[in-house]
């Protein structure tokens, strides 16, 4: 650690930390202490709310960021914040983009949408924030998902890009070690996408492939990315599944 670091408290960054996991994930790691900078993009009243409530819980524990991934000045804005503050000791990616893109009606602009948040905003903002956390010892936590590995019908570039989104996992381990490590959690059926959240004979038949039976909680992926930044302190490279059990059935 730098001696002119002030802040006693450990930093995480997360993106996308306004609602669902991104805000669980606050919630876990502020309840350990951490001071939590939640960035978002458009959601900006659930960000606030989720910031008023930590500071409340405990005075100047969070800040907050706006900023688009898909705009490289976002990522820009986001680095200046952190440099701020000081310290970094955990970078959360979590913000995504989802949704179908059936192949004979893939456009371009969707196609940059998905492959920026998933995989470009990502990789860079690592880039840019990889010097605090080399300061720090720090850690990289990405959030994949099990259709990295599964690619999942009528949605092949969110596919091919949380794909790359593993292979950025493997390849920041190897450019950051050793005083970085870079892990990432693949999520299976967590939360059902909200344009989806009434189509119970889907949702029947996504949990009829889960062997857990079940869907999963934003508290099962916020302990697992948890235990990858604090407590798995030999593990690197790694993508840990989520899911149930899903990806064993397919």
């Amino acid at each position: 650690m730098h001696s002119d670091n002030n802040q006693i408290s450990p930093v995480i960054l997360i993106t996308g930390a306004a609602r669902r996991i991104g805000a669980v994930i606050a919630e876990v790691f502020h309840k350990q202490g951490y001071t939590i900078i939640i960035h978002y993009n458009r959601s900006a009243a659930a960000a606030n709310k989720l910031c008023d409530q930590l500071n409340q819980q405990r005075a100047d524990s969070c800040l907050l960021v706006q900023s688009d991934l898909n705009d490289m000045s976002g990522l820009t804005k986001i680095a200046n914040l952190v440099g701020s503050v000081g310290r970094l000791d955990v970078l959360v990616n979590n913000a995504s983009s989802f949704y179908p893109t059936p192949l004979a009606d893939c456009e371009e602009q969707q196609w940059d949408d998905l492959i920026n948040s998933n995989l470009k905003g990502p990789f860079f903002l690592s880039q840019k924030l990889a010097p605090m956390l080399t300061d720090s010892n720090g850690v990289i936590v990405n959030i994949s998902d099990m259709h990295a590995r599964q690619a999942l019908k009528s949605h092949p570039i969110y596919s091919i890009a949380k794909a790359g989104n593993i292979a950025m996992t493997k390849t920041l381990a190897k450019e950051l070690g050793p005083n970085v490590r870079v892990n990432s959690v693949a999520p299976g059926a967590i939360l059902w996408p909200e344009h989806e959240s009434d189509d119970t004979s889907k949702q029947n038949s996504v949990l009829s492939k889960v062997p857990m039976g079940r869907l999963g909680t934003e508290s099962d992926i916020a302990d697992t990315v948890y235990f990858l930044a604090v407590e798995a302190t030999y593990m690197t490279g790694q993508t840990i599944a989520v899911d149930g059990g899903s990806s064993n059935s397919l």
